[in-house]
């Protein structure tokens, strides 16, 4: 398998965001709670902060691994009309999915924003980082957050995504970086060899973690 863990895919993703180590204006802004390993690494590598964007997929009623849309911090909803037609799924089953799925968010925000303050996106140069991205549903929610408070630039990085995500959010980032780029993915939990669900417990602990920066130099692409 590609990668060990979520860790060694932060190293190896981090191998390709050099040009942005060391920067002032740089954060990296994790998805939760599997992009947190991902990032922690990205963060210390690269010698930038870290922190986290709420995003949450919508999935369809008995469908667990079918995305229909996503959710995320600051009230932004993307869903897959299309999709949803094609489920035979109503416009009210839609919007109470959403809604389920919003009030998620609005409780990891108590959670994760009670270890620290919310992060500064105005002006910032975000690296928006998860362990992957099959249908970009998550993905594209965090870029519609996070593109209502005027970042500086959007980069996407993710250790492995599928062509269809890489097609649409490419266009709406300055840069969509990856090590492993394939259709169909069906799962990312199958690029790693150990994919231990992350809890949130694990998610405040990165993110109370200092970041040694002095002691791990920016990688090179191997």
């Amino acid at each position: 398998m590609p990668f060990r863990d979520r860790a060694d895919a932060g190293r190896q993703l981090a191998a390709r965001l050099t040009a942005y180590a060391g920067r002032e204006d740089a954060t990296v802004l994790a998805l939760p709670r599997g992009g947190v390993p991902v990032g922690f690494e990205i963060a210390r590598l690269l010698r930038v902060p870290l922190d986290v964007l709420i995003a949450r997929r919508i999935v369809a009623p008995g469908h667990e691994r079918m995305t229909i849309g996503a959710v995320a911090s600051g009230g932004v909803r993307v869903v897959d009309e299309e999709l949803c037609r094609a489920l035979g799924l109503s416009d009210r089953t839609v919007q109470w999915l959403a809604d389920v799925e919003a009030r998620e968010v609005e409780r990891l925000e108590r959670v994760y924003y009670g270890c620290h303050r919310a992060p500064e996106i105005r002006d910032r140069t975000l690296l928006l980082v998860d362990d992957g991205t099959a249908t970009g549903a998550s993905m594209r929610a965090a870029v519609t957050a996070v593109e209502q408070d005027r970042p500086a630039g959007i980069v996407i990085a993710v250790p492995v995504a599928s062509y269809a995500a890489y097609a649409e959010l490419s266009r709406r980032a300055r840069e969509f970086v990856y090590c492993y780029i394939r259709d169909p993915i069906y799962s990312i939990g199958l690029w790693y060899e150990d994919y231990t669900p992350v809890s949130e417990q694990d998610v405040c602990r990165l993110l109370r973690a200092p970041l040694d920066r002095s002691a791990s130099p920016t990688p090179e692409v191997p």
